[in-house]
């Protein structure tokens, strides 16, 4: 595919799609290395970066509007929350690429509809205009979750299931109202991805890696710094539990999924349940208010977490304080934020532990973003 974009001056989306591949490898490989250097411990070893190829984000959130009578769809602008029509985007899969079309005529018949709506003691006709929508693509179809302002009518109802039944490539669609709950309004399908060698059903709207590629690199990386270890693993800030599947196929381990999110960790238990997982635990726990202290950490051999961007501060600073004798051997840190990386690293290293090797992955291609898989092992009573 070629890497040519005609949004790329005025999509805020890839702003490095201007360069050359090495370029692009070089400046990515400089900068992280750059952020890293802030780490206040010498001599960490840089395993090689895992590049992610272009033209497999398999998510998009993309905006759309009626102008004038004209539906525009696509992403903002940079530095704007002006919306950019786009005919298609290098950064997705080809499955959602070629859904775009039906999408935005189905936009078109979707915001033309009027319905009733109360104002001031008045009925007027009013019609939904503007919205968000999102689209995942799943391994058994396309998952689309629309987010508007006001609740969808009976007409919208309709359109939407006419659309998903008269497209096969569609397995669910749902509407969230002011960012609430999704509400599923049809289901072919429960939409599906494979972590592992596991079949995972995914919540309406929930995170997940950009791209399939993504989250394999990251989970072989995971896999990869667990190695030969094998015991109780803590899988913290868990989501729908990329790395607690993979973490699990070894009957030797013993996983403690947590995270805060009552949507993802219900989906979770579903496919725990589905597929009878003896060795999988959850518990929901908010991690930033109410971190695992040293009684409950000291049950695991290893720590794996995935904090969203804002790091682990809370929970890295008990495991810090623990005494020594009942710190875990290996701790293993994924994270999409160099900078609060580098703060829990630092948190890490004052109690104790020690970096023994870190992996970018580079799957937000084109863009200034990436992510790191980091080893610590506790220090054996080297100087740091």
């Amino acid at each position: 595919m070629s890497t040519e974009c005609k949004y790329q001056q005025i999509c805020g989306g890839c702003p490095l799609r201007n360069l050359t591949e090495d370029e692009y490898r070089n400046l990515k490989i400089t900068e992280f290395k750059k952020a890293m250097q802030f780490i206040k411990q010498t001599d960490i070893n840089f395993a090689a970066p895992i590049f992610i190829k272009d033209g497999c984000r398999r998510r998009a959130e993309l905006a759309f509007s009626m102008r004038k009578g004209k539906l525009i769809l696509g992403f903002n602008a940079a530095q704007s929350h002006e919306i950019i029509d786009i005919e298609n985007c290098l950064s997705l899969t080809v499955q959602l690429n070629n859904i775009l079309p039906a999408i935005r005529n189905f936009l078109q018949i979707f915001c033309n509809i009027e319905q009733n709506k109360k104002v001031k003691n008045k009925i007027q006709k009013a019609a939904i205009k503007n919205g968000d929508i999102c689209l995942t693509k799943a391994d058994n179809g396309i998952d689309i979750l629309l987010h508007v302002q006001e609740s969808p009518g009976l007409e919208h109802r309709m359109e939407i299931s006419d659309f998903a039944n008269n497209n096969p490539d569609i397995a669910r669609i749902s509407v969230s109202v002011n960012k609430a709950y999704p509400e599923t309004i049809t289901e072919k399908t429960k939409p599906y991805i494979k972590m592992g060698n596991r079949e995972v059903l995914i919540p309406s709207g929930t995170f997940l890696q950009a791209s399939s590629e993504g989250q394999q690199a990251l989970i072989d990386s995971v896999l990869h710094y667990v190695g030969e270890s094998k015991g109780n693993i803590a899988d913290l800030f868990c989501g729908v539990g990329t790395f607690s599947y993979p973490l699990s196929q070894n009957l030797k381990n013993k996983i403690t999924a947590v995270d805060s999110s009552e949507e993802l960790l219900d989906g979770f238990k579903q496919t725990i349940n589905k597929l009878m997982l003896p060795n999988i635990k959850i518990v929901r726990k908010n991690l930033f208010k109410y971190p695992l202290d040293a009684g409950e950490l000291k049950e695991f051999d290893i720590i794996v977490f995935d904090p969203p961007r804002a790091g682990a501060k809370a929970q890295v600073e008990q495991i810090s304080a623990m005494p020594t004798a009942d710190k875990p051997q290996k701790i293993i840190a994924v994270s999409c934020n160099p900078h609060t990386f580098v703060n829990d690293a630092d948190t890490l290293i004052e109690g104790g532990y020690r970096i023994k090797e870190i992996t970018m992955v580079d799957q937000f291609v084109y863009a200034r973003h990436f992510e790191l898989v980091a080893l610590f092992e506790k220090n054996k009573g080297e100087t740091l």
